[in-house]
């Protein structure tokens, strides 16, 4: 593996920030792209496609029931007056199961039995899991003091702030009933709620945008401040299972190193050392806020903290280019806790005009976009070979730790030798373990192959065994045999003729 070699870098287009419909506001992958408006528009026409179809499947089911008890009828008209009274009681189960019917497929009782069984359990699991009194007392006291600081701020606004107030403590009375609906639903409640009180401050008290934006911030924290235990990482969600998989995950890629993202950034410089450290605080500071505003606070100073290190190593100003890697850096070093819960709970219950525009909704768009490049991260995004990613994955080896031209310039000449020494040591250390790995797998192949030549002479002799014959005896004469030789005629004579 080279570090040196050219790097293809993490790039994100800008466009690809934005709602994927075209409005120009941030988009949100947990919202599928779309940015907060566009999706509850989404949403609310997949809603009503979804009722609209259980409504047509439900008549036609009551159809059904009808002609079969038609059909039953007229089979019956024969019969005496003794089934009448049975009659009369099938014709009120009928309809009894047709109200049932109807009454299932309605959307006011979607949540149905099984909700309602759910929020049996899930009382039972928070009486299980009954924080102690000492929490409860600090919830209490920064409860009481948000209230004390919200019930200041109306003040100014006099009437307006009067019906603020009102309406804010309806809302609040209304979702303490409605605790057993999910936790989409609870939002789409929370995003109503905001969307109606700015609308009347704007056009029934006529209070002018940049003190609506104010109130609105004011609002979001005091119910969220009391809905924040009921609506945080819910037991209902698997909020709480993404968040152990993405942790698990930065876990596993803690040997990932800055120039494998390509950071324009140099911590050897103590000013943007301490700058790196105050980024990874303010995203793990993140997890002890309760309102949605403030943990979009703490991203939004974990940002600006990125863009000054970038400007200090740089000197110059920091680019979009540059912001996602050291981005996706800062999330791998801190691991920051309940992740996913804490950018699902800001999704869900944050003022949806801070998502959709501005500072905050730009860097919460780059931390989920963030979030996703390092569930997603493989081989090829870090310009490795898959044997180098699934090693280092695996802890067989770690890359190198520093690289001979990343070194300071008041680095001294015999600390950079003494480095590419031991890097140099390491690099023949795995060639040695690779040689040795392979003579013991040469060995093995070799045993291996004598004990099956073996074992094959062993099945030939086996099936064909040898088998040594007595020593034949010599042969006779051809006619040593013949019991008739007197009968034959006298051997031929040699004679001399005289010429």
């Amino acid at each position: 593996m080279n570090l040196k070699s050219e790097r293809r870098g993490i790039h994100v287009d800008q466009s690809e920030l934005l709602c994927k419909k075209g409005c120009g506001y941030y988009g949100n992958p947990a919202w599928q792209g779309f940015c907060s408006k566009c999706w509850r528009e989404e949403y609310h026409k997949a809603r009503q496609k979804q009722i609209q179809e259980d409504w047509e499947l439900a008549e036609r089911l009551q159809r059904e029931e009808e002609e079969a008890y038609a059909s039953s009828q007229s089979t019956q008209g024969a019969q005496s007056l003794t089934f009448s009274k049975f009659e009369e009681k099938k014709t009120n189960e009928k309809t009894r199961k047709v109200t049932t019917v109807k009454k299932f497929f309605t959307a006011s009782s979607r949540a149905g039995a099984k909700k309602a069984l759910a929020g049996k359990l899930k009382a039972e699991i928070q009486e299980a899991k009954a924080p102690s009194p000492s929490i409860h007392r600090q919830a209490s006291i920064e409860t009481d003091r948000v209230s004390k600081e919200f019930i200041e701020f109306i003040r100014a606004y006099q009437k307006p702030g009067q019906d603020i107030y009102k309406q804010c403590k309806l809302f609040l009375d209304t979702m303490s009933h409605k605790r057993d609906l999910s936790i989409e639903e609870q939002s789409e409640c929370a995003q109503d709620f905001y969307q109606n009180v700015a609308d009347r401050l704007q056009t029934r008290w006529k209070v002018p945008p940049e003190k609506v934006e104010k109130a609105m911030d004011e609002v979001e924290k005091y119910i969220m401040t009391r809905q924040y235990k009921y609506v945080f990482c819910p037991e209902t969600t698997d909020d709480e299972k993404k968040d152990l998989a993405v942790q698990k995950r930065i876990r596993a890629l803690h040997w990932v190193t800055p120039q494998m993202l390509c950071v324009p950034v140099s911590e050897e410089i103590p000013e943007v050392s301490d700058m790196v450290v105050k980024a990874i605080t303010d995203i793990i500071e993140m997890d002890s806020k309760r309102v949605p505003r403030d943990k979009l606070a703490c991203i939004t100073k974990c940002s600006k903290h990125i863009f000054n290190a970038i400007k200090i190593t740089k000197n110059e100003p920091a680019s979009a280019d540059d912001f996602l890697p050291t981005l996706i850096y800062i999330v791998l070093k801190g691991n920051p806790p309940r992740l996913q819960s804490n950018i699902q709970y800001i999704t869900r219950f944050c003022n949806p005009s801070r998502l959709m525009t501005g500072e905050d909704g730009y860097y919460f768009t780059n931390l989920c976009c963030a979030v996703a490049f390092i569930e997603k991260l493989d081989a090829q995004s870090l310009n490795l070979s898959q044997e180098d990613f699934d090693r280092f994955m695996t802890g067989q080896t770690s890359p190198k730790k520093q690289e001979s031209d990343s070194f300071s310039p008041d680095v001294c000449l015999g600390v950079k030798q003494m480095c590419k020494s031991l890097d140099l040591l390491s690099q023949l250390n795995e060639r040695q373990e690779r040689i040795v790995s392979e003579a013991k797998k040469l060995e093995k192949d070799l045993i291996d192959w004598t004990d099956g030549i073996t074992k094959e002479v062993e099945d030939i002799v086996e099936k064909y065994p040898l088998e040594i014959k007595p020593k034949s005896q010599a042969l006779a004469a051809i006619d040593s045999e013949n019991v008739e030789n007197d009968k034959l005629p006298p051997p031929l004579q040699p004679q001399v003729y005289a010429g």
